[in-house]
């Protein structure tokens, strides 16, 4: 293909993904926590979440009738993660119509404390099925269709779901700390650098292949990609430290403000033979952005060219 038709190709399919964005903006929150409890850490919802935005996007072309854009996007992020528990030959158990006493949640918090336990005590389907009824009120003939049942097994479902949480006890974490050791004096040049606004400092640090992905709105797979895009105009005069975020040692990239430091972007590094080979930034990522500064008690940077969620 020449290559003026595959840059046309590039830009056409930017201005797609802007144009998909602004449709799901108002759903995205609620789809971003509904993928954390389906598979049970915010680590992993946010990467189903990631996989359902592009899948959708790319898939929309099949649908040849009328959609709603919020029961296609809930669907595939459901059948994406059936398909990854499938391919992990997790049980994903089946969805029997019976008739169970309805139990009910009384206040907000005994809600949120059943969502934490939902991974560790229900399959894949029945969780799907929970979360789909009791917290984002779809219609039983809607996660019948979304989760390949009948609506009798639904109800039956989230009968025998909250009978269930009423009498476990609260479950362990599935977040993991991380060991730091083998890559602790990397990432301190790496921060040290970074502060500094040292670019040529930041780049020795990253092997020539790197993967440097910021989710959802770039990849650059060289050292020269990441100095002729994303890293053109240098680094940002802000102040990088280390936290853990749901269990992971990460960097906290902080804008200052009249109110305080906000956080502008949450970074992830693996190092491999002394060189960083894959840097993760979540700079575009609002829902994940939000959740992290709720999670680390750090308001997030709303305005930040080029985005402003305001």
């Amino acid at each position: 293909m020449p290559q003026s038709k595959t840059i046309s190709l590039y830009e056409q399919s930017r201005e797609l993904q802007q144009q998909f964005q602004t449709m799901i903006d108002e759903i995205g929150s609620d789809l971003w926590k509904y993928c954390r409890y389906l598979t049970g850490s915010p680590w992993d919802g946010e990467d189903l979440f990631q996989e359902t935005v592009l899948k959708a996007m790319g898939g929309l072309f099949t649908r040849w009738h009328p959609t709603n854009l919020k029961s296609y996007m809930y669907r595939m992020a459901t059948n994406t993660w059936i398909d990854h528990c499938r391919r992990e030959k997790r049980n994903l158990g089946s969805l029997d119509e019976a008739e169970e006493p309805q139990e009910a949640f009384t206040d907000t918090l005994e809600l949120e404390e059943a969502l934490e336990k939902l991974y560790h005590l229900f399959t894949p389907r029945q969780t799907a099925v929970f979360l789909l009824m009791e917290v984002f009120q779809f219609k039983a003939e809607e996660v019948a269709s979304i989760i390949k049942t009948t609506p009798g097994a639904v109800y039956a479902t989230t009968r025998r779901m909250k009978a269930k949480l009423k009498n476990e006890a609260p479950s362990p974490s599935k977040q993991t700390n991380e060991t730091k050791e083998q890559k602790n004096e990397i990432i301190s040049a790496y921060l040290k650098a970074f502060n500094q606004g040292d670019l040529e400092g930041i780049l020795a640090l990253f092997g020539d292949h790197v993967h440097y992905e910021a989710s959802l709105g770039f990849l650059e797979t060289t050292k020269d990609e990441m100095r002729e895009g994303s890293l053109m105009y240098g680094l940002p005069r802000h102040h990088a430290k280390e936290f853990v975020l749901w269990g992971k040692p990460v960097i906290v990239v902080l804008a200052d403000s009249n109110q305080g430091p906000l956080v502008h972007d949450i970074q992830y590094q693996d190092v491999e033979n002394e060189k960083i080979v894959y840097h993760r930034s979540y700079f575009f990522r609002k829902e994940f952005i939000l959740a992290a500064s709720k999670e680390l008690g750090i308001p997030p940077q709303l305005d930040k060219a080029p985005l402003n969620w305001t």
